[in-house]
């Protein structure tokens, strides 16, 4: 059957939601791409960077062309938009340290402002950042461009923890883990869910990263579990491809057809 579509009030076209609903499943899949990206990426590089660069931008613009296609939320698709996105964000976040230089501070202050600026354009453009209001081309061009932003930021933000400030990939991982429950301690005492979603979803990327690089890194000098890289990334695929089969299965990830009005939605539910 043909997924239902309508014309906004602009005149553009619109779709059913394009992405999932936030439950603790999605946070749980997204904490494994971050982590999945960050291994992957590196492990490529210490293969090839030629290979790892062609597996970088070639995956990602099949990923996000397939994602565009679609005319309604498809999990696997829309997953492998992410972990693509995931793998190419810590490519980029990394060029930007060793192919120019620049340091993790300078990185993450950078992807910060980057951040910001498409959020401004976005929300001046739609009149709102939710998640739940991703039912036009625009709105979805606008969400992956600030979801790529978000994974390049995390990149940053996690080098910078555990590399520049000295605090290592385990107490970095402790540090951004309790730092992403105070979006949810901040919504009960009336954070806005918009800014709560997206503090806890820049948040996510050096979650993942970090324990990923803790679990992979030899233990000497990186103070890490010495799993490899190539492990840990193949064993992030696995779990991600058994959550991803079971929510398609399931259905417990679809968004509730709430129309596909163009208002500015206040805040997440």
């Amino acid at each position: 059957m043909r997924p239902s579509t309508t014309v906004t009030g602009t005149g553009r076209l619109a779709m059913r939601a394009k992405v999932p609903e936030i439950t603790a499943m999605f946070w749980l899949i997204k904490v494994l791409t971050t982590g999945m990206g960050e291994a992957a990426s590196d492990y490529l590089g210490t293969v090839s960077l030629v290979l790892a660069g062609a597996i970088g931008v070639i995956g990602l613009v099949v990923a996000l062309a397939l994602q565009l296609r679609a005319r309604r939320y498809i999990a696997p698709v829309y997953w492998f938009a992410v972990a693509m996105v995931a793998v190419f964000g810590t490519m980029a976040a990394d060029a930007l340290h060793v192919a120019l230089g620049v340091p993790y501070a300078g990185a993450t202050a950078f992807y910060a402002v980057a951040l910001v600026v498409v959020f401004v354009l976005w929300y001046r453009a739609e009149g709102t950042l939710s998640i739940h209001s991703i039912v036009t081309r625009r709105r979805e061009i606008y969400y992956w461009v600030t979801v790529l932003a978000t994974f390049a930021l995390g990149t940053a933000a996690g080098d910078l923890t555990a590399a520049s400030m000295h605090l290592g990939y385990f107490p970095s991982a402790v540090l951004f883990g309790v730092l992403i429950a105070l979006p949810a301690i901040g919504r009960r005492l009336g954070l806005n869910g918009i800014a709560a979603f997206w503090i806890a979803y820049v948040l996510t990327r050096p979650l993942g990263a970090s324990v990923a690089d803790w679990l992979g890194k030899p233990h000497h000098p990186d103070g890490g579990l010495g799993f490899g890289d190539g492990t840990v990334a193949g064993l992030a695929t696995l779990a991600i491809v058994a959550l991803v089969g079971y929510v398609t299965v399931a259905r417990t990830d679809i968004q509730p057809e709430i129309g596909t009005h163009p208002e500015p939605v206040a805040a997440e539910a």
